[in-house]
């Protein structure tokens, strides 16, 4: 297939695929969907070879959100039936990290509910990830703690995290439809300060809330543009007492095209599948691990998820393994522009 020759060469130079290149990957039919993860696969070796990294969630805080993100469990006036708590102390937060890393995780993800951290918020936050650290020898530590005021993500770098998450979601086009209470520019200038901190910017999208082909190749390009290190890829899990509850728009097939589209877009960035694997990839997962080389570990923020056992075992059936400490997870062009990044910050980051 012609197509798949040209995405498989784009991708080992790095060349950026068109748009009508990226769309006709989605609109591939059912018979060829092994030939285009296969392509995938042959991108995703060249850059990352057989790893796979594990990543691990602790919700600093749950619920209590005055945004309205439709997809979210803990918006405004969400009637889901999740737990809500304030925020965990910094000895808590490392007790539940170290469930993670004694599991394989090689990064653990701090994540808070709500529209952004106050100053406290981020000095707090600065503790735990410090307490994380002494526990757990050469973690990386992610901070997801939502839209960043100036100054902050050089405060969160200064106390030690490697990096910064914050989703773009959704195209610009359509992200008035899903969120009112901030933009889709409010969400480009936090992973922009984030950068500019010379922290590791990581950002990714949401699947199945009823966006076009067109929605989904233009935020991947978007996040493409924005040279995040990792994109984390979510499926839309419809919450009950959610505006999209009733969203069941992916089928396994699907989210493998979606998974391979953002593999040829950002050949060399960490593709991470996250929230809703276990529900939409459901038997097809460990195909999913030829496409992506980053998975999180366990449960998400407010559902739960494969158990980690589960999750080792499909990564050495499939003939995986599991990325070590001691290797850095980006190629080498990558993280050399990376770390001179950080160093001219006076930080360092993560691979």
């Amino acid at each position: 297939m012609d197509l798949l020759n040209t995405l498989v060469d784009k991708g080992l130079r790095r060349e950026l695929p068109t748009r009508e290149e990226a769309l006709a990957v989605l609109a591939t039919s059912d018979d060829e969907l092994l030939d285009v993860v296969a392509a995938a696969g042959k991108v995703r070796r060249q850059w990352f070879g057989r790893r796979v990294k594990l990543n691990y969630l602790v919700n600093l805080k749950s619920g209590l959100c005055p945004e309205d993100c439709s997809y979210c469990s803990q918006r405004l006036g969400s009637k889901a039936e999740i737990l809500k708590y304030t925020w965990l102390k910094p000895d808590e937060a490392s007790a539940a990290a170290a469930a993670g890393v004694a599991g394989g995780a090689k990064r653990v993800c701090l994540v808070a509910s709500g529209r952004g951290p106050t100053d406290r918020d981020v000095a707090r936050v600065g503790e735990t990830i410090a307490a994380i650290k002494e526990q757990n020898e050469g973690v990386e530590v992610c901070a997801c703690l939502g839209l960043l005021s100036d100054g902050q993500a050089e405060k969160l770098r200064d106390a030690g995290a490697d990096a910064y998450n914050h989703n773009l979601n959704t195209s610009e086009a359509t992200y008035g439809q899903i969120t009112k209470t901030h933009t889709y520019a409010d969400r480009v200038d936090t992973v922009q300060k984030a950068h500019a901190a010379g922290l590791s910017a990581c950002s990714g999208l949401i699947a199945g809330m009823g966006e076009s082909d067109e929605d989904l190749v233009d935020v991947v390009f978007s996040l493409r543009e924005l040279d995040s290190d990792s994109v984390p890829v979510n499926f839309l899990i419809p919450f009950e007492g959610t505006p999209l509850a009733k969203e069941w728009n992916l089928t396994p097939q699907r989210c493998l095209r979606i998974l391979s589209m953002v593999r040829f877009v950002c050949p060399d960035v960490e593709v991470r599948i996250a929230g809703g694997r276990e529900v939409h990839l459901r038997s097809m997962q460990p195909l999913a691990l030829h496409i992506a080389n980053s998975i999180f570990l366990g449960d998400y923020l407010t559902s739960e998820g494969q158990a980690g056992q589960a999750d080792l075992d499909m990564i050495a059936d499939a003939g995986f393994e599991v990325e070590g400490a001691g290797t850095t997870t980006l190629p080498a062009h990558r993280a050399d522009a990376a770390e001179a990044a950080a160093a001219a910050h006076g930080g360092g980051v993560c691979g």
